[in-house]
């Protein structure tokens, strides 16, 4: 690579980071120090007590749900490979 072809990419490389510099400043305001706030209700014991076990329900639920669709699945499955390996067994067998 020759040197002029290495100084007008560096020139090109500065050029676009003085314009991300330029894009960040106008944009809103940008304050690397700056912390975000929100607005967050306040919560009472009572319901946090309520959240916390309808989560626990909700996701005792879905773990049966999940259990059981994998035992489905799974007793499919083996089902399949029976029925294959029977047949493959018949073919294995039979010598006309």
């Amino acid at each position: 690579m020759s040197t002029g072809a290495m100084n007008v990419s560096i020139k090109n490389n500065l050029n676009l980071l003085s314009k991300r510099d330029k894009l960040r400043n106008r944009l809103g305001g940008y304050k690397p120090n700056s912390k975000t706030e929100y607005n967050l209700p306040k919560a009472t014991t009572k319901q946090l007590k309520d959240l916390s076990n309808r989560l626990k329900e909700e996701h005792k639920i879905r773990m049966l749900k999940v259990i059981m669709l994998s035992a489905i699945l799974f007793l499919l499955l083996v089902g399949i490979f029976l029925y294959t390996t029977e047949g493959i067994i018949e073919l294995i067998t039979i010598n006309p």
